[in-house]
């Protein structure tokens, strides 16, 4: 489940997920179920039972439904008041109310317009993209005539949740990342044109990005290895490509950021920048909103799991921890630059570190969740200050110097801890069997050295460290041992040499030249792969690596 969370990947649209049932257990009989199971071919079947015998419909667990509930509040607490008055300290007081109108007024409209197309091109099927229409007005998640709701799916096989529910929790992502755009261009842009922004980069960034980041078929939709590619076909062209995005680094953070940044230069500075004083007027209210922030953020980050489960919980204290790296990250790099630490440095601090974990919080262990808080509290404090003078922008509020220096870093980092070897969960590599490059039982592929039976650990003989060759390689289920050097160049250079003495350089090189492994090499060409058609072949590596 080391997948890019927070995505419909739950199972978002009529067709978008495996299939869909009622809350009463019965199969939903509405057209938008039918076409959607029909998607799926191969239902599960009971042991013993007959072949023709239709399979138990899955039903919600209830502290599931109860966990995104309460994570969706959080995330709404997130905007209003908690962006809103972290955002309303940072400015002069004659603008505060402005600011305060903007936030809420774009969180509300974006939730309307999710309700009424956004939803359904986000998450359902439609081309690689952008969605469909089988949501339209968010029809089909509820039956009036029966009470009975469609459910969709998360991470796990058989485990739903009411597609409603998810709806709902998805809203609320749409409508704070519109409203954090509001930072780079506060005190000098009328409300009309800032509303008018909104419906446009909704539709035409934010959807697409979501769409080609987080939707996929959901994991029942993977019965046999015969539909998998089918399946992979259908997703977003980013997840195709193997991106990790638990909680919106791309879609959200970066998102927003770029957009900030183009209106900072669009809109012009302020009158004034640069010759006038325009310091925050209250620190007080900006230290309330990122607590706010901060307590929202758990219901960003761990809600995105979609269950209350064991990666809920390890997204749950990564974001404890990153933040508080990045908090002090930045109290150490600010008195360097400046002489002293600040309130709203520590404040910056704790955004940058919410922001760099949100790509990782359920992708990476809790050693990788503490380098990420600390390499994006420094990166954001040179973006605040370094990138910003170079770039010229009168970027108000600090929305790319935090959002997307975060963002970026979150995201990179993530293909790096994501490494079993680097304590990271692993992803899932095969969604059929749903197991990942950290666990077993995982089939053999076919590319690699026959030795071993299947779940077996192959062994070869050693010879040197600096003559090892490419198929020397100790590897389990397919996947190379994080405890031995997994490449180890016959090249002379001193620089290669000496990396390979060192496993976890070694395995963080490996990491960042093969990003999610969704790289790979065929002679001397890349190919890119889906996730589902990975396969390790230690001949297929390049020499000299």
């Amino acid at each position: 489940m080391a997948v890019a969370a927070a995505a419909c990947e739950a199972g978002a649209g009529a067709s978008a997920c495996a299939a869909r049932r009622t809350a009463s257990g019965a199969a939903d009989t509405s057209p938008a179920s039918s076409s959607a199971s029909a998607a799926v071919p191969g239902a599960a079947v009971l042991p013993g039972a007959s072949a023709a015998a239709p399979a138990a419909a899955p039903v919600a667990n209830k502290g599931d439904v109860a966990w995104m509930i309460v994570a969706t509040m959080f995330v709404i607490m997130m905007a209003v008041p908690g962006l809103a008055l972290f955002y309303g300290g940072l400015v002069r007081s004659k603008n505060m109310l402005s600011v305060l109108m903007q936030v809420m007024v774009t969180f509300s409209l974006i939730v309307v317009l999710w309700a009424i197309y956004g939803y359904s091109l986000a998450f359902t099927e439609g081309n690689a993209f952008i969605g469909g229409f089988d949501r339209l007005f968010l029809k089909g998640v509820f039956d009036p005539a029966t009470g009975t709701f469609a459910m969709g799916a998360t991470f796990s096989k058989g485990v739903v949740i009411p597609e409603i529910v998810f709806v709902a929790f998805q809203a609320t992502f749409a409508g704070i990342t519109c409203a954090l755009i509001v930072g780079a261009f506060a005190e000098r842009i009328k409300f009309s044109a800032v509303m008018m922004f909104m419906v446009l980069w909704f539709t035409f960034s934010y959807l697409p990005i979501a769409h080609m980041v987080w939707f996929w078929m959901g994991p029942d939709a993977y019965a046999s290895k015969e539909v998998a590619d089918a399946m992979t076909g259908k997703a977003g062209q980013i997840w195709q490509w193997g991106a990790l995005d638990f909680a919106g680094g791309t879609v959200v953070h970066i998102n927003a950021a770029v957009a900030g940044l183009v209106g900072a230069f669009m809109v012009g500075k302020r009158i004034g920048y640069g010759k006038e004083a325009m310091a925050p007027h209250s620190l007080t209210l900006t230290m309330v909103g990122a607590s706010l922030l901060w307590v929202g953020w758990f219901g960003f980050n761990a809600g995105s799991a979609l269950e209350a489960n064991g990666f809920a919980a390890l997204a749950f204290i990564n974001t404890l921890v990153a933040t508080a790296a990045a908090v002090l990250a930045w109290c150490i790099g600010e008195p360097l630059m400046r002489g002293k630490a600040s309130m709203l440095g520590a404040a910056s601090g704790a955004v940058a570190g919410l922001v760099a974990i949100t790509p990782a919080a359920g992708n990476v262990g809790i050693g990788g969740a503490l380098v990420i808080g600390l390499v994006g509290g420094f990166a954001c404090l040179w973006g605040v200050n370094g990138l910003k003078k170079l770039l010229g922008a009168d970027d108000s509020l600090d929305v790319f110097g935090v959002h997307g220096i975060g963002g970026i870093v979150g995201a990179l980092l993530t293909g790096v801890f994501n490494a079993p070897g680097l304590g990271g969960p692993g992803y899932v590599a095969d969604w059929v069997t749903a197991t990942s490059v950290a666990g077993a039982p995982r089939p053999c592929a076919p590319s690699l050295p026959a030795a071993g039976a299947c779940g077996q650990r192959r062994t070869v003989k050693r010879v040197p460290r600096a003559r090892r060759l490419p198929s020397s390689v100790s590897t389990t289920n397919g996947r190379r041992s994080a405890g031995s050097a997994w490449r180890v160049s016959t090249a002379t250079s001193p620089a290669r040499r000496w990396m390979a003495r060192w496993s976890w350089l070694n395995t963080m090189s490996t990491a960042l030249r093969v990003f999610r492994c969704s790289t790979v090499w065929s002679g001397s060409t890349m190919v890119r792969r889906s996730p589902v058609a990975v396969r390790w072949s230690a001949s297929s590596w390049p020499t000299g690596w």
